[in-house]
């Protein structure tokens, strides 16, 4: 999906329950294109929590590797570089 699509839906309130859960509400997963059973991948930056679906996880990633291929980047040295920075920033 777009993301201007996405960010055409209105903020909405949710509260974590008990066991940490949220729901999301249904105009989301609908402009994100979740479905029950769908995997997600969240991160947090800047105090801020981001969900998006594997594939557009994937499609991200292969986006990066289109432009670096393009470029003549080693993809897969660079990609070593940068997970041994962020290891070491833990």
């Amino acid at each position: 999906m777009e993301p201007h699509v996405a960010a055409s839906i209105p903020s909405k309130r949710v509260r974590v329950d008990p066991a940490g859960r949220i729901v999301l509400p249904a105009a989301i997963r609908k402009a994100l294109d979740i479905h029950n059973g769908d995997v997600l991948v969240m991160s947090v930056n800047d105090r801020s929590v981001r969900l998006h679906t594997v594939d557009v996880a994937l499609e991200r990633v292969r986006a990066i590797a289109r432009r670096k291929r393009a470029t003549g980047t080693n993809i897969v040295d660079q990609f070593i570089a940068e997970r041994r920075a962020e290891a070491a920033t833990e």
